[in-house]
């Protein structure tokens, strides 16, 4: 089976071929408060189809290698076919073709909230420098998704060959 071809890179401000989107420019990147400021703003959770069923009680928002933020929220759907609000801050990461996250929050109405374990392997398949990403914690805390994934199973992709 051939390995997936990664999308070409392309460079700040520039569409694609095909006429996607520009990969944003760089930003200055926001301190720890701005951060979590940000993804405070996108909470509010509300109902879909059910109230059991509902959107937004989770924001997220990371810092990529080139700076720029980018955030996402959760959704709490049946059949475990959700997603955390890292997997959305992600997933917009991804369509400006970029991998590596240097920072990350998330928040719900009351709180910071730490990663799940779903999150963190997300966040290491990702790219391997993402290993070394912050991870900003309740209060006034931070460490790094390696403190987080103590001998992850993927370690050995992590050692220079």
């Amino acid at each position: 089976m051939e390995a997936a071809k990664r999308p070409p890179e392309r460079a700040r401000g520039e569409a694609d071929a095909a006429g996607n989107a520009a990969v944003p420019a760089a930003h200055t990147e926001p301190d720890d408060a701005a951060l979590v400021a940000t993804a405070q703003a996108l909470v509010g959770e509300y109902a879909l189809i059910k109230p059991k069923l509902t959107a937004a009680a989770v924001a997220s928002a990371l810092v990529s290698g080139s700076g720029h933020v980018y955030t996402g929220v959760n959704l709490d759907l049946a059949c475990g076919i959700g997603f955390c609000a890292e997997h959305s801050a992600v997933a917009e990461m991804l369509k400006a073709r970029e991998t590596h996250v240097t920072r990350i929050v998330a928040v719900d109405d009351k709180r910071i909230v730490p990663p799940c374990g779903r999150c963190r392997e997300l966040l290491v398949q990702l790219d391997r420098r993402n290993i070394d990403c912050i991870v900003l914690l309740p209060g006034p805390a931070r460490t790094t998704l390696r403190a987080l994934l103590p001998k992850a199973w993927l370690e050995h992709l992590f050692v220079s060959e």
